[in-house]
């Protein structure tokens, strides 16, 4: 989360200084669970960011074991991109800026690469059944992000995106192996 409070500081002062407030969400998090993809506490992150409210931070932060919204596995991004979408969808803002990470933004929630310091701009649809859906504005589509310093194109999840989840998945990747 450090991070994105330096790149949300740094790149949208103008904004904030405006009076745009900004939100501290868990939820955006990066889903692996390596050191530097894993928080820090929020009583630390408070003190750097006397600015900011955290009181409506989810307080299992940073927790990513198993049982939380943030675990590493493919389930547990799906779920959270999902809530991620449905609650800036029920927003009544809008223009929404989010500053996250490459990695959930591309697997829980957009299918694209970001590269550091590129944006890109969506706007929901419902599909057929109901379903809420992001479309990619054609600008930052065809140029590859908002900087053009992102990979174009759809990226779909990769088995090595996630680890495996069950016995089976790890019975078959040893097959494979």
């Amino acid at each position: 989360m450090r991070r994105t409070l330096q790149t949300t500081q740094i790149s949208l002062q103008w904004l904030i200084k405006s009076g745009v407030p900004v939100d501290v969400e868990a939820m955006w998090q990066e889903n692996s669970n390596a050191a530097c993809d894993t928080g820090s506490d929020l009583e630390v992150l408070a003190k750097e960011f006397p600015d900011l409210d955290f009181t409506n931070v989810d307080p299992t932060y940073p927790d990513k074991a198993d049982n939380t919204p943030y675990a590493f596995t493919r389930t547990a991004n799906q779920a959270r991109g999902e809530a991620c979408l449905k609650a800036l969808y029920s927003r009544p803002e809008k223009v929404i800026a989010i500053v996250s990470h490459a990695g959930f933004l591309r697997t829980g929630i957009t299918r694209r690469r970001f590269e550091n310091a590129d944006y890109r701009v969506f706007t929901f649809a419902r599909d057929s059944e109901g379903n809420l859906e992001l479309f990619e504005d054609s600008a930052t589509e065809k140029k590859g992000g908002g900087m053009g310093r992102s990979a174009k194109g759809i990226y779909l999840l990769n088995d090595w995106d996630f680890p495996p989840e069950n016995i089976e998945e790890v019975e078959e990747d040893e097959d494979e192996a």
